[in-house]
């Protein structure tokens, strides 16, 4: 009998580490790299002296994670640096370019790996949100049973751009942008390292020196982006060393004006189909919302700045005058509808006054929210008990034989009385009672809660003398009804109609 052939492997092509070009031909931010978690900075609610993640590694515990955070933050040092510190082994993978054939090509050398040396492994994978469902699926199995130990890194939002299942099997660390002192401590770390950075050989000759003035700004323009800021940094001294420019101790010195050319502009930590859109554009409202007009100007500046889709910017500004000033000033909305259509009119730049003229009268505005509160309480009526039938005599009876059934019998005209108001039923007879519009005592909305205290007073009034007035004003008189009159006009057509037929039938 013969002997049974062992299953054979997936096929595909399997990863290859990645090529590692001499440091001298590497991106100086590939070349700074932490190499232990003492070099890394910042996250230090993570990998600090107490973070969850240090103490889980002294351990020598490392379970499937996920980082989420913006560019430039660290997550692919940090992931390469936990997986060192319990001494697996790293392997990295790019969701962008592989597929199910090299997951199971890297699960295959995970399991070699284990049963011969008892070795662990790290599956780094970047970009983890590019990978479709059966992909993500793919590694189930593998990471339940512990044959990889799964760090993914993402930008996106994982809670919607992972499957469920994949994520309850990880556990998602959130990394912050880092702040302009850890950004400040990476630039630095670059210009003094001889060994890595641009103190030493693999700089130019003699080191570079970077003026504060260049040094703060390049700090500021990365945004806390680390990897932003080391790239405009070695962009900044290939131009100054390209004209010869030194200090008096013989150091390529970037000035200012290289910084900036090298940046072209400032680094927007801005995605328009990610978090960075709804999060900026939370804080727009927000700021509406909360009387800050000045900080509705920044907001506004940024997502402008960072190419925003300017209509959607006029219909935030729109949704915001209506839901949270609503008639505590009517003008708001019509201020933000103006803005929208000078927009149309004009477009960018200019339409950029009318936007921020929209911006800071609706963050100065008196706020109610009443108005929408009012909508969605009538909403949960209608949602709640249907479409309740019309009372008879707000029916339209355009017939008088309608009026035989009731339709439109009793309906008082209000402009017949006093105030043209007069005290009748509007609402269903199940709804009678129920008050969904109450205005606050903010801006022309106290007019408004005014008007409608005066109106019920009136009423009351009225009812308790038995009689409600008339009004004192005089109308002109008609020598007929309308409804007459048109009602006539339709029989006459209806009788045209039926003698054409007929004679065109006799025909």
């Amino acid at each position: 009998m013969p002997a049974r052939r062992s299953p054979a492997r997936p096929t595909g092509a399997r990863p290859e580490a990645l090529f590692q070009p001499p440091p001298e031909r590497q991106p100086l931010a590939a070349r700074m790299r932490p190499r232990s978690l003492d070099e890394f900075v910042g996250q230090e609610h993570l990998v600090g002296e107490r973070g969850p993640l240090r103490r889980s590694i002294a351990r020598g515990h490392l379970a499937s994670l996920l980082l989420w955070g913006p560019p430039g933050t660290g997550k692919t040092s940090l992931a390469r640096l936990l997986a060192g510190a319990i001494g697996a082994h790293f392997s990295t993978m790019s969701a962008v370019m592989a597929g199910v054939a090299d997951v199971r090509a890297t699960i295959a050398e995970a399991q070699d790996r284990i049963a011969l040396h008892g070795t662990r492994t790290v599956l780094f994978l970047d970009e983890i949100h590019r990978f479709n469902k059966a992909q993500q699926d793919a590694l189930l199995p593998h990471v339940e049973e512990g044959t990889i130990t799964l760090v993914g890194a993402t930008t996106e939002n994982p809670y919607f751009e992972v499957n469920a299942a994949l994520l309850s099997r990880m556990r998602v660390w959130r990394l912050e942008p880092l702040t302009d002192e850890d950004v400040a401590t990476i630039v630095r770390r670059a210009l003094e390292d001889e060994e890595h950075g641009l103190g030493g050989p693999l700089g130019p000759d003699g080191g570079v020196g970077l003026a504060k003035e260049a040094f703060d700004h390049l700090v500021n323009l990365a945004a806390g982006d680390a990897r932003a800021a080391l790239n405009v940094l070695e962009g900044a001294v290939a131009l100054a060393e390209a004209e010869g420019i030194r200090d008096a101790e013989g150091r390529v010195a970037p000035r200012l004006t290289d910084v900036e050319t090298a940046a072209q502009q400032r680094i927007l930590a801005y995605d328009r189909a990610g978090d960075g859109h709804y999060d900026t554009a939370s804080a727009l409202i927000k700021s509406l919302r909360g009387n800050d007009p000045d900080a509705a100007l920044y907001w506004l500046a940024s997502m402008i700045a960072a190419g925003e889709d300017p209509k959607f910017i006029a219909r935030r500004l729109i949704i915001s005058a209506s839901e949270d000033v609503g008639n505590a000033d009517p003008r708001a909305l019509q201020v933000a509808v103006a803005a929208a259509h000078a927009l149309d009119w004009i477009g960018l730049p200019e339409a950029q006054y009318a936007l921020a003229q929209a911006a800071t009268y609706i963050a100065t505005a008196p706020k109610s929210n009443r108005a929408g509160l009012a909508w969605w309480a009538a909403v949960s009526d209608v949602e709640a008990s249907g479409a309740l039938p019309v009372p008879l005599h707000l029916r339209n009876a355009p017939h008088r034989g309608m009026k035989q059934h009731g339709i439109g019998v009793g309906y008082r005209y209000p402009h017949d009385y006093d105030g043209a108001d007069v005290d009748q039923q509007y609402l269903p007879d199940e709804l009678a009672d129920r008050r969904y519009y109450l205005p606050t005592d903010q801006g022309y909305e106290a007019t408004l809660a005014a008007r409608m205290a005066t109106r019920e007073e009136t009423r009351a009034a009225a009812k308790a003398a038995g009689r409600t007035p008339r009004t004192p004003f005089p109308t002109p008189k008609a020598t007929h009804h309308a409804g007459d009159g048109i009602q006539r006009t339709r029989e006459a057509n209806r009788k045209k109609l039926a003698e054409t037929e007929k004679r065109d039938a006799s025909d």
